[in-house]
């Protein structure tokens, strides 16, 4: 017995050999590790040990029968496997691309450099897409240096793209958190790659130099400038002579500015300037006497020297051009001093003596700088809001803590508890409210109006205050100058308008009438002539009653009697003023009479005891034929 099976017999039973001393049938192990990673490994023989066939193929022989398309009898051919996939992390695991690139970077603080040029590396790692720039460490160069950017991936526009290599080359500018970094060359390696991905390379590039770091290398120059001026002639000729000059400065353009004055004082010997404060009496200031120290004062500077740092070092000769002289302080001119513009109003004796003598300047007239005061600004109160009264709101603007506006107080003294009182009606379209009557309050003291509405049983509508106490302004009035109602306004048949609601007087107490005849002059002829003839309608039916009732009712003496004896037994019930108002309002004509219904519903509306055996009796005898009945001698019986 052989321990292969023959080839060329067919794979079926009865016709397969195998070997009866084989005892193992286990599988070989297909998996191994390799530094600490499984990998996967081909079995080199098969169950029982034997052998296998196809791995003692060569490679060359497997990538043949691999792409070999076999010829079979039936079926379909199988297609070629797909190459082994190899990701980006292995495929290009330490392969990484160097640009060389220098950016700007501007230096506001410094004279002797006003940019620097920075040199990096930038680095492109294939792998993941990830980029970094790292500036070489310079010696002594006083900039912290190294990785400016770390490994990240980095976006190139606002859409969020980030660069590719395809996006890199020489000679272009790329943009990265703000700094222009301009790449000028790269590694051999990168060029090589690139071209081998059909990238067309710009020709490099030298790197640009530091300005400041070559001029480093260079030797220190000298500066040796001659001078011919005898400074010690100068010292003995003008010893303890100074030019005096009175100055101000104008600094009431700014917040919280003002204008000041000071003593410019020019020592000849040297050409050293102070100033000083001239201070004056509790004017609030701290006694500091200089304002700038005795010192050359430079006038032009060289170009570079505009961005020098005055605050730490001294200015030298070299960066001046031009110092201030004696010719520069001229009476009638501005000079500008340390960003401070003084202006030249006048100087002594002696320094109109020196001027005439050394300049030829004859003219230093005395200039007058007192500012004439402002005339006050007259206050303009904002636009009135609509909230509360315009007095009240305008005190915010007179104070920061406002007050209350000043009252009359002698008009509130006199005319305190005085009170005029009116009968009003509403004008309304809707069919309910022309029954309402209202009662108007004015309060001569201090001129406000409150509004009650007498409640009516049954009538749908609660009664009660309609208006607490305020000031009501006369409609078409200005805003910012109201108009309010006044007595004057208050007339039978005069239209009130009350915040949109329109009133029209019907009726006056009797202290309106008294008022209205003792200040006559406060009224119109309008109103003064409505109050006579109501007057007189109101008085002329009651005669005629009272001769009416005499003449035709022979029952007056029982009348009587039953008045009185009502007025004894109801002596707590006194309320004939408002019975009687009541009553004149529904009886429009001024007769005297009024319904049978209307008469019951005041006389509920104001709890009258109906049900009394007199007052029955009494709306017996006041009862007319025609179903009305005469309240005039009704309301009698009410009254103490």
């Amino acid at each position: 017995m052989v321990s292969n099976p023959v080839h060329g017999l067919p794979f079926l039973p009865g016709m397969s050999f195998r070997d009866p001393t084989k005892t193992a049938f286990h599988r070989s192990q297909t998996l191994g590790y390799r530094n600490g990673y499984a990998v996967v490994r081909r079995p080199t023989v098969g169950i029982g040990g034997d052998r296998l066939q196809i791995n003692q193929l060569s490679q060359a022989e497997l990538d043949e029968l691999a792409s070999k398309r076999p010829v079979l009898t039936y079926g379909q051919p199988k297609q070629a496997p797909p190459a082994n996939f190899i990701p980006a992390h292995v495929a290009f695991d330490k392969k990484v691309l160097k640009f060389d690139a220098y950016f700007q970077e501007d230096v506001p603080m410094s004279t002797e450099e006003h940019y620097r040029i920075r040199q990096v590396s930038i680095y492109y790692y294939l792998e993941d897409d990830s980029m970094s720039v790292v500036e070489p460490v310079v010696e002594n160069s006083g900039i912290p240096q190294g990785k400016l950017i770390k490994r990240q991936r980095l976006t190139k526009n606002d859409r969020g793209d980030h660069y590719h290599w395809k996006d890199l080359n020489r000679g272009i500018n790329i943009t990265i958190y703000g700094k222009t970094f301009h790449v000028v060359d790269c590694d051999r390696f990168t060029q090589a790659f690139l071209e081998s991905q059909g990238i067309e390379l710009n020709p490099p590039e030298k790197m640009a130099l530091d300005p400041y770091t070559e001029l480093r290398k260079q030797p220190l120059r000298k500066y040796v400038t001659p001078s011919d001026f005898d400074q010690l002639k100068q010292f003995r000729t003008f010893d303890k002579q100074v030019l005096r000059f009175y100055a101000i400065w104008d600094d009431t353009d700014s917040m919280f500015g003002e204008c000041r004055t000071y003593i410019i004082h020019y020592y000849l010997m040297d050409d050293t300037v102070e100033i000083r404060e001239v201070h004056e009496r509790n004017d609030g200031r701290d006694p500091f006497p200089l304002l700038m120290n005795r010192q050359h004062m430079p006038k032009v500077l060289v170009e570079n020297a505009k961005n020098f740092p005055q605050c730490v070092l001294e200015i030298s000769d070299q960066e001046v051009l031009e110092w201030y002289t004696a010719k520069d302080f001229i009476v009638g001119k501005p000079l500008t001093i340390l960003g401070r513009t003084f202006f030249i109003y006048d100087c002594d004796p002696f320094t109109r003596q020196y001027y005439r003598e050394k300049f030829g300047i004859t003219d230093l007239p005395r200039i007058d700088v007192s500012k004439k005061e402002p005339p006050p600004v007259k206050q303009e109160l904002p636009p009135y809001n609509g909230y509360g009264q315009v007095e009240d709101s305008a005190q915010n603007c007179f104070a920061l803590i406002p007050k209350a506006p000043k009252k009359d107080v002698v008009k509130m003294l006199v005319n305190d508890n005085k009170v005029l009182r009116y009968l009003a009606a509403l004008e309304s379209p809707i069919q309910e409210d022309k029954d309402r009557r209202f009662v108007f309050s004015y309060f001569l003291a201090t001129d406000m109006i409150s509004i009650f509405e007498p409640p009516v049983r049954n009538s749908g509508i609660i009664g009660g205050k309609y208006l607490g106490r305020t000031r009501v302004v006369k409609p078409n009035s200005f805003v910012d100058n109201p108009v309010y109602y006044g007595p004057g306004d208050f007339f039978i048949g005069a239209v009130i308008d009350v915040f949109g609601h329109r009133f029209v007087i019907l009726d006056v107490d009797e202290y309106v009438l008294k008022y209205m005849e003792s200040n006559a002059a406060e009224y119109s002829p309008e109103a003064l002539s409505s109050i006579q003839n109501h007057v007189r309608k109101q008085e002329a039916p009651a005669p005629e009653l009272e001769n009416k009732q005499t003449e035709e009712d022979p029952g007056t003496k029982e009348l009587e009697a039953l008045i009185d004896t009502i007025q004894k037994q109801l002596k707590d019930y006194s309320c004939k003023d408002n019975i009687r108002e009541a009553f004149q309002v529904y009886d429009k004509e001024a007769s005297g009479y009024v319904d049978r219904e209307k008469f019951f519903k005041i006389c509920e509306s104001f709890n009258i005891p109906i049900d009394d055996s007199l007052v029955e009796e009494l709306i017996r005898i006041c009862s007319h034929e025609e179903g009305k009945i005469n309240y005039y001698n009704f309301v009698r019986a009410f009254s103490n």
